[in-house]
């Protein structure tokens, strides 16, 4: 069974964020990146705190994701629903292969490499360069 293992969540400070869910939740910092974003986890789910960029753009959940054995079942699932992807996420961003939406245009990405890396996804044999 497919496994969420990611949210990310847009805000103004992503720093003073991370440092209220360490001190309160004891979560761990496990990653930053040149945008200003933190990423931490529990241990069990990568919660990636996103800086705000889009003027006008609410801050709170903008996506969450999925740990999957094989994307392609999960592609083949999504056929039967009016929906956007499976697609491929651009080459540098490093935590999920494929992005979709559900059927109220939720944003969801599929990893089968899981969350808890940093270096770029790998991409399945054959797929698509993003473009």
């Amino acid at each position: 069974m497919p496994k969420i293992r990611h949210l990310a969540i847009v805000c103004m400070n992503p720093k003073q964020l991370a440092k209220f869910y360490c001190e309160v939740f004891d979560m761990k910092v496990i990653g930053r990146n040149g945008r200003s974003n933190v990423f931490i986890s529990d241990g069990y789910i990568t919660v990636a705190l996103l800086s705000q960029k889009a003027e006008g753009k609410p801050c709170g959940l903008n996506h969450f994701g999925f740990h999957v054995e094989d994307s392609d079942v999960i592609a083949e699932r999504m056929k039967s629903w009016k929906v956007v992807g499976p697609e491929q996420r651009p080459a540098d961003r490093t935590y999920a292969e494929l992005r979709a939406t559900d059927p109220e245009g939720n944003n969801f990405d599929l990893a089968e490499g899981g969350f808890d890396r940093s270096a770029p996804a790998g991409r399945k044999e054959g797929a698509p360069a993003p473009g």
